[in-house]
């Protein structure tokens, strides 16, 4: 028991012998440099004296505090230095590594101090701008399609503008806006936002079941709200009149295909015998000929003279007649 309490006695002795020791060897060195696990400076090139505390006789701390330890190449850029990095650089200074102790951490984080414009924060700007300067009164959704990359700026950005622009993409149910970053006055990046659009429309909806050939009535159908891909075109309007090309189920939505303009009633049929006459300024003739094909209002036909056999294009009337085509 005695023998165990000497040799505890004898290992603490020596710890504090070689504690002693070190913080001897430290006091003696030129230099005690006391690095910190991370720091950020100003500019991009690290100097010892901004990325460590030193300590130590005055000239030499002065020239170890210009020791330059890199570069940062890229806003936002981390660089890495350890121990080994900070004596190497400063052996080539003339400072030998058995004049330097260290304290702190093992080896530090450099970054350069910067803004960062976040991507959230050009897409809220390009909405705005959208929502401002909508290129179409039916626009009821603005989908993002792609979030924006942040954008890092140095230290030395300190007057910041935007300029915001509309860019024309052919897409009808697409709006791209285009956001160009100046800083001090100087152009340094643009992004460009992509929203997917949605459009309030109207869609036509069978009330009860149309047969094929049934005229569109509002007694048949009923108009309700949409929400669209594509903008309702410009000139739409209710298709009262039109008719059924197939049979239409009810509750159906009713596209543009499923129905057609109503066509004019036969007033003439081919080879029927027709008044051939002229009205014009005072002078009227009159002629008896016959239709070589059908012919429905305002449309023209070819008729043939009786009297000449000459046939003619002629236009046909509402009272059935035909006016010659000069």
């Amino acid at each position: 028991m005695k023998n165990n309490t000497i040799k505890i006695a004898l290992a603490v002795f020596m710890l504090l012998s070689a504690g002693a020791t070190v913080n001897a060897k430290q006091a003696d060195s030129a230099l005690q440099i006391y690095l910190t696990r991370e720091t950020a400076i100003k500019d991009n090139i690290p100097a010892l004296g901004q990325v460590a505390i030193i300590r130590g006789q005055e000239d030499i701390v002065a020239k170890a505090s210009k020791v330059t330890l890199g570069r940062i190449s890229a806003p936002g850029q981390k660089i890495i230095i350890d121990r080994s990095i900070v004596l190497s650089r400063l052996a080539s200074n003339g400072i030998p590594a058995s004049s330097v102790a260290f304290t702190g951490a093992e080896k530090i984080t450099v970054t350069q101090q910067c803004q960062i414009i976040k991507g959230d924060e050009f897409v809220e700007r390009a909405l705005a701008f959208l929502q401002k300067n909508s290129p179409n009164d039916s626009i009821c959704q603005w989908n993002l399609i792609r979030l924006s990359k942040d954008l890092v700026l140095s230290g030395d950005s300190n007057e910041i503008k935007y300029s915001v622009s509309l860019v024309k993409t052919g897409i009808k149910n697409q709006a791209k806006v285009s956001i160009t970053v100046f800083s001090n006055d100087k152009e340094i990046a643009t992004r460009d936002i992509a929203f997917r659009l949605k459009y309030n429309c109207r869609k036509l909806v069978a009330r009860v079941d149309i047969p094929a050939g049934a005229v569109i009535r509002p007694e048949n159908i009923k108009i309700e709200k949409t929400v669209s891909n594509t903008p309702e075109p410009a000139n739409w309007s209710v298709p009262y009149g039109f008719v059924a090309k197939r049979r239409l189920a009810a509750n159906s939505v009713i596209k543009s295909t499923m129905i057609a303009p109503a066509k004019p009633i036969v007033l003439i049929k081919r080879n029927q015998t027709v008044l051939i006459k002229v009205d014009r300024r005072g002078l009227f003739i009159t002629a008896i000929g016959k239709a070589m094909q059908d012919g429905r209002l305002g449309e023209y036909i070819k008729v043939q003279n009786v009297d000449s056999r000459q046939i003619i294009m002629a236009k046909v009337n509402e009272d059935r007649s035909v006016e010659p085509v000069f």
